[in-house]
Order: structure tokens, then sequence, then C-alpha cells
């Protein structure tokens, strides 16, 4: 540890209010130029996250809970979380082992990368059209960009699968969101499959969602879906090999999608040639590779769905095009 990182820790040990405590770490968090964006976005929310959830205290917490007197026997605690995560850069998620997507709370370690999605914005429009199993589908999820992408509004949703599911969040999603839907789940990870098989049991759903260890398709037995999800690993290596060290810590497999980053891609919309029903269609968020799918793939027509932040990273592929 370097020594002005300790005597910055040690000057915790002065503080008395939780508040004074929030204050601070958001200031180290400054200081030692902690990556951000897998818990939260902001300095702020992340430092109180963990300073509520060391103390077990309500997330909704209302601003009188900073004027919380901090005991003796609690400053060990909040100092050994901070040292954590703001000296040894581990993530805040892996520190708590849970990341939440809206109100689901996920079981997470470092077998698994951390759930975060635009998956969490797209799922809940789905499946709008006549004949959905969920009409309540139609009614845009908070967050969103307030209407419905006629795209997504497929006649029926039977049938779905999550291709590199990881921890199992999205697959859980989609099967929350579809109560009569058939969930399918892949991942080429034994550990991280291992990971997903606890949330799946966390969320009551062991008897509807059925995970296979599969490198995307190639083990899965066939059948045809009416949507094929899937947030692959899309990061060209390069990027990889210099990401800071709390997205260093996640699974490689689950960030690194080849010299250019649509390795897992192209594999992906090849089998789902012979997997899609014919309404269905392919959902994949891609991060920054939206160029590269518009020039390799611009016979495939790809259609790009609005999220609330603009970053407009989720693309979809309609069967008739694939097949």
């Amino acid at each position: 540890m370097k020594p002005r990182a300790s005597r910055s820790l040690g000057a915790l040990r002065r503080l008395t209010a939780l508040g004074d405590w929030l204050a601070y770490a958001e200031k180290l968090y400054v200081r030692e130029a902690v990556a951000l964006g897998q818990v939260a976005t902001n300095a702020h929310d992340e430092a109180l996250y963990l300073l509520l959830r060391t103390l077990g205290l309500p997330l909704a917490s209302d601003v009188t809970v900073l004027q919380r007197r901090i005991t003796a026997a609690e400053r060990p605690r909040l100092e050994e979380v901070l040292r954590k995560r703001v000296l040894e850069r581990v993530p805040a998620a892996y520190l708590m082992h849970e990341a939440w997507l809206g109100e689901h709370r996920f079981y997470v370690d470092e077998r698994v990368i951390i759930p975060r999605s635009y998956f969490l914005e797209i799922i809940p429009q789905l499946g709008c059209g006549a004949g959905s199993p969920d009409p309540a589908a139609a009614r845009a999820p908070r967050g969103s960009t307030g209407s419905v992408d006629p795209d997504l509004q497929l006649p029926q949703i039977k049938h779905v699968v999550d291709v590199c599911t990881g921890s199992g969040c999205l697959a859980i999603l989609l099967a929350h969101q579809f109560p009569h839907a058939r969930v399918d789940a892949c991942d080429l990870s034994s550990a991280a499959l291992e990971v997903a098989r606890i949330n799946v049991r966390e969320h009551g759903l062991a008897r509807r969602i059925r995970l296979w260890q599969s490198d995307v398709f190639d083990a899965v037995p066939p059948a045809r879906y009416d949507v094929i999800l899937s947030n692959p690993p899309y990061e060209p290596s390069a990027l990889v090999d210099a990401q800071p060290p709390e997205f260093a810590a996640e699974p490689r497999l689950a960030h690194d999608g080849g010299r250019d980053g649509l390795a897992i891609i192209r594999k992906l919309l090849a089998q789902a040639r012979s997997r899609l029903a014919p309404h269905g269609i392919v959902v994949i968020e891609v991060g920054g590779l939206r160029r590269a799918i518009d020039r390799e793939f611009a016979s495939l027509e790809p259609h790009w769905l609005p999220t609330h932040d603009g970053a407009d990273c989720v693309v979809l592929f309609r069967a008739a095009r694939l097949i």
C-alpha cells in the first residue's frame, strides 16, 4: 500500500458521522482515479451504496441517515471495505456479492461479469403485439424512451434464449417478463453457470430456465426461438488488455470479442439462421461496435433500438433477413 494512501485511510478514524465518511470516500475515489460503471456511474452513489450495505442499512435510507454516528465497532469494517475498493480496486459488486438490475437482485462473484445491461430497458418492450403472452409488456419501462419499437412487437413469445448468460440475469428477466415462455440460457464458462444456477434457484425459476454449457449454440439441443437475446463478449482484445483494474477483475472470457470484437457475434448470427422461428428476432448488445456492425452485416439490415441515454448500442436482426 502506498504510504500516502495508508495515511488517507487513517484519517477516516477521526470522522464521526456517516455523511463525513461519504464525503471523504468521494475524495478518495477521485484522487485514486477509481473506475466506475459496474455498480454506479458516479463516486457519490457507489460510495454511499458501499457504506450503507456494509452497515446493513437499507439502500432507500433518507438523507437523515447521513447524520448517523459511526460506532467504534463499525469503523474497522468501513475502513476495510474502502481499502479494498479504492486501493486494491476490487469491484463493489464483488465486495457485496450482489448486483441489481432494476428491482431484481443477483448474486455475483469473480466467476461472472457484473450485471449491467441496456436489456433492462429493452426486455419490458418485447412481445407487445397481438397474441403476446404478457399484455403488461405493452407498458414502457421506467427510464425507457417512452415508446415501443414496432420491431419488438412479436405475434407470440413462447420460447426464448439468452446466449452468453453469465450470472443468468437476463434469462431471469426474460422468465419474469414472460411467465408462460420456455427459457434457455447458455454460456461457455462452467464457472459462470455455477453462479447462474445460484441465481435461477434464488429467483424460484429452476423449473423454467434450462442452463447449457455451450459455445454459442454448439451444445444446445435443436430448437426454434421467438427471441434470441445476447450480451456477448464484444470488446476488441487490445481494449481488454488496457482495461482498468476493476474491469480486468472480471472474467476476460466475458469481455474479449477477439481482434475486432465481432468473433462471438459472427458465430451467433451464423447459427441463428437455424434457430429462429419465422417471425423471430435476434437482439444483441454490442457496445461501441455500431459502425462495424453496419459495415459487415449491412445485408442483414441491422436495426438499432433507442435507449434512454442515447447510446443506442442494441441491434436487432429479423429472421426474414437471416434465414
